[in-house]
């Protein structure tokens, strides 16, 4: 039997997927972290095929069959038609009555802002941006990588620190420490090495994205190579920030910027002071956030706001995930 007055919250990003279920009073009854949520690679029927086992764990540790609403904010959905076949692949399930899908840079928004309106930039895996203006104004970029224009995320600052670390072994490129760095944090001996095993299929592509430290620790450490990188990464999210803020009306006032993504919430400070600099001199009235709860919050919070719970519930839930 449906236990009554439950939801369903899943934050579905690129490396992983968190699940929490929820009652309307803002009860945490149950979390789950799974495998991450890829329609792009695995089509939409095989993205929602991979939850099943975590939602499945999800409900039996909150002791429900199912529940009355399914709040997902899912990496993937980077459009209005994404989302509808997502909701409809969700609702074909059985896990809830409802279903309500949005990109997983709105949990980040949600999660962040004190009324869940501004801006978020996210910064993990990949790169994306969302905004949101009390008048129901929003702005969203397609976020499908170099095909739509983005730059940014764990994955790409890997592979500049491969493309820049086997230039500079063999003289295509100016000297840098990521060579050597990147070689050690595989284990092998030359960063070349490292893009052979890519080539071959000995070394999975996803590992790229544990290079991000790599390439920070090299930038702190004053490398001029891995300083423009993280420079670079710095525009693309105050760039991207910026634009947000203009195209919702929110660039001349008082607004929230949520920065979020393990990219960002690591704080390097090579990175961050150099994003909090840029922000000022292009975006003064911008207030920057980096978010201190996971973005499974947020999805949770509009599954409340879809219950309408009341705003006890909602203060509950952040309560919770502060302990």
């Amino acid at each position: 039997m449906m236990t009554a007055s439950l939801l369903l919250a899943v934050d579905g990003g690129n490396s992983k997927t968190d699940l929490a279920v929820v009652s309307s009073q803002g009860e945490l009854l149950a979390t789950v972290r799974g495998p991450g949520f890829r329609p792009h690679t695995h089509g939409v029927h095989g993205a929602v095929e991979r939850l099943s086992d975590s939602v499945s764990a999800a409900l039996a540790q909150a002791g429900a069959d199912k529940v009355n609403h399914l709040s997902a904010c899912l990496a993937g959905a980077d459009s209005p038609e994404d989302e509808q076949q997502l909701e409809e692949a969700l609702a074909a399930r059985g896990w809830a009555l409802s279903v309500r899908v949005q990109n997983d840079t709105f949990a980040l928004l949600r999660v962040g802002s004190a009324g869940g309106h501004g801006v978020a930039v996210v910064c993990g895996a990949g790169i994306n941006c969302v905004g949101s203006n009390a008048d129901g104004r929003t702005l969203r970029f397609p976020s499908l990588g170099r095909i739509t224009g983005d730059w940014g995320g764990g994955w790409e600052l890997g592979n500049e620190a491969l493309w820049h670390g086997i230039r500079a072994e063999d003289g295509r490129g100016p000297g840098t420490v990521l060579a050597t760095a990147v070689a050690a944090h595989f284990g092998l001996a030359t960063a070349l090495d490292v893009g052979l095993a890519l080539h071959r299929g000995d070394l999975d592509g996803e590992r790229l994205n544990t290079l991000a430290p790599v390439l920070m620790d090299a930038a702190e450490a004053g490398d001029a190579v891995a300083r423009e990188i993280s420079d670079r990464l710095a525009e693309e999210v105050v760039g991207m920030g910026e634009v947000a803020l203009r195209r919702v009306g929110l660039l001349d006032r008082p607004a929230e910027v949520v920065l979020g993504g393990g990219v960002l919430t690591a704080r390097r400070a090579v990175l961050m002071d150099t994003i909090e600099w840029r922000f000022a001199e292009r975006a003064p009235f911008a207030h920057l956030i980096v978010a201190d709860a996971p973005p499974v919050l947020g999805a949770a919070l509009y599954g409340l706001d879809r219950l309408d719970a009341s705003a006890t519930a909602h203060d509950a839930l952040r309560a919770a995930y502060r302990t």
